[in-house]
C-alpha cells in the first residue's frame, strides 16, 4: 500500500516532492530511515525517464543552454526535472543554489520541476542522494531528468555513473581548454558542444569543433556509436533542437541494441557497492574507539612497524566485519 507521501508525490504535488528530497538529504538517523522506505516505495514507479547529465567549464552557459532545452523539451509534451548540484562554501557550509534565479522561465512553467542540491561536501561535487533524486522525480511522472554538475573536479565521474546519456559542453576557441582537459572525460562524453556559438565566435566555434572531433578520433569508443561536437548557441532554437535530435539519435540506438539497460544494470550494481563503503565509512566515524585505533596504526604504518594490511585487518576485526 503506498504511503501518503508517495501518493501525493505521484499526483504531481512539487510541494511534498521538495519536501521528499529535503528529507532524503538529512543526515538524521531517523530520517534516513524514512527515506529508505520511501525510495523502496518509489523503485516501482521509476526507470521510465531518460536521465542527462550536463557538465561543462564555469561560465560556458550550462543553466541558459539547459532552460532553452527544457522548455523545447516542454513544448514537446515531457515533463522536465533539473536536479542542479550546486557547490557548498568550504567555510560556511552554505550553497550558492541559484539556479531557479538563473532558469526563471523555466521554474514558471507547471510541468517542470528544479532542484538545486548542496554538494555538502561529497567527493567530486555530486549531492550524496542525487540516485534517490532521479527516482523520485521519476515516480512524480518527470520523464526528463537533466542533472546539471558544477564542471570542477570529479564530479563529472560521478554525475556519468547515475545518467544514460552524458553531454560535455566547452566554449568557442577552447585550444587551451583542449591541452588541458583530462583524456577521462573526453572518454565520458556521450556527447559534445560548443556553446556561445553566435556572432563574433561562430569561427572560433568551428575551429574548437574540429580540434574536439580529432582529440575524440584518438580515443577507444563504441563500434555503436561516435561522440558527436556540435556548435550550439542557446538563444538558437533549431541549434537547441538540433542538439535534442542528436540526443534522441542516441537513445533510440541503444534502447534497441541493449545498451541502455546494461548501462542501467551496471549503475546499480555500483550504486549498492557506493552505499555499502557509506555505511562502513559511517560506521568507522562513529566510533571513537575505532578512530582511534586509526590514529594508532596510521602512525605505526608510516613508522613501518606494521604492513598496510596488518593494520586494516585490526580495523576490519574493530567494526567486527570479520
Amino acid at each position: 500500500m503506498k504511503s501518503e507521501r508517495l501518493t501525493a508525490i505521484r499526483s504531481g504535488n512539487k510541494r511534498t516532492l521538495a519536501k521528499a528530497i529535503t528529507l532524503l538529504e538529512s543526515s538524521l538517523d531517523e530520517h534516513k530511515e524514512e527515506s529508505r522506505e520511501l525510495v523502496d516505495e518509489a523503485l516501482a514507479y521509476s526507470g521510465k525517464s531518460l536521465r542527462i547529465g550536463i557538465t561543462g567549464v564555469p561560465g560556458v552557459g550550462k543553466s541558459t543552454f539547459i532552460e532553452a532545452l527544457g522548455l523545447h523539451l516542454l513544448s514537446d509534451g515531457f515533463k522536465v526535472a533539473v536536479l542542479a548540484v550546486d557547490p557548498s562554501s568550504p567555510l560556511t557550509g552554505g550553497s550558492i543554489l541559484g539556479d531557479k534565479t538563473r532558469m526563471e522561465l523555466l521554474s514558471r512553467e507547471k510541468s517542470a520541476f528544479i532542484r538545486p542540491s548542496p554538494t555538502s561536501g561529497s567527493l567530486g561535487g555530486v549531492a550524496q542522494k542525487t540516485r534517490e533524486t532521479i527516482l523520485l522525480c521519476e515516480a512524480a511522472g518527470y520523464n526528463i531528468v537533466l542533472i546539471e554538475t558544477v564542471g570542477v573536479g570529479q564530479s563529472e565521474y560521478h554525475v556519468s555513473g547515475m545518467v544514460d546519456f552524458f553531454l560535455v559542453m566547452m566554449l568557442p576557441g577552447g585550444g587551451d581548454e583542449l591541452q588541458g582537459l583530462k583524456k577521462g572525460i573526453l572518454e565520458l562524453a556521450d556527447g559534445m558542444i560548443i556553446n556561445k556559438c553566435d556572432g563574433d565566435t561562430i569561427q572560433s566555434a568551428n575551429i574548437s569543433k574540429q580540434q574536439y572531433i580529432s582529440a575524440l578520433g584518438l580515443l577507444s569508443q563504441p563500434e555503436y556509436w561516435s561522440t558527436p561536437v556540435l556548435t550550439c548557441s542557446s538563444f538558437d532554437k533549431n541549434d537547441v533542437v538540433k542538439v535534442w535530435n542528436m540526443i534522441s539519435e542516441y537513445f533510440d540506438l541503444v534502447k534497441n541494441n541493449g545498451e541502455l539497460e546494461n548501462r542501467r544494470n551496471k549503475q546499480n550494481v555500483d550504486w549498492m557497492n557506493a552505499l555499502i563503503k557509506e555505511v562502513l565509512i559511517g560506521r568507522l566515524n562513529s566510533s571513537s574507539e575505532v578512530r582511534s585505533l586509526l590514529v594508532k596504526l596510521e602512525g605505526s604504518v608510516k613508522n613501518m612497524e606494521i604492513t598496510p594490511y596488518a593494520a586494516a585487518s585490526e580495523v576490519i576485526h574493530a567494526l567486527d566485519l570479520s
